[in-house]
């Protein structure tokens, strides 16, 4: 049993799998950072998909390089879906925040 899991190659079921766990997890991040912040919080997930483009990079193995390029490009999205969030929160989809002014108000 030992020999048949030592020759298979796991690599691309780990990313897989990595893949799915980063973007489950950027979709709460979406929502709350909309709540809290509203769109203005784009930027960081602009800092942090550069910086982790940067750091796929320079990362010489592989798997970490995949996982940090995956990370980089759903933070680049999630600046898509924070505006796409706040359209949500105005169709009432998503609870608004009574801090904050929206722009249909």
């Amino acid at each position: 049993m030992m020999n048949f899991l030592s020759s298979l190659h796991l690599e691309g079921l780990l990313i897989g799998i990595c893949t799915f766990l980063i973007i489950g997890i950027f979709h709460p991040i979406v929502v709350k950072a909309e709540y809290y912040w509203g769109t203005k919080c784009w930027w960081i997930f602009l800092i942090l998909g550069i910086a982790g483009v940067a750091l796929s990079l320079y990362v010489e193995s592989i798997f970490w390089s995949a996982i940090l390029g995956v990370f980089a490009f759903s933070s680049f999205w999630t600046i898509k879906e924070v505006f796409e969030q706040e359209d949500r929160v105005i169709k009432g989809w998503f609870p608004r925040n009574p801090k904050r002014k929206y722009k249909d108000q």
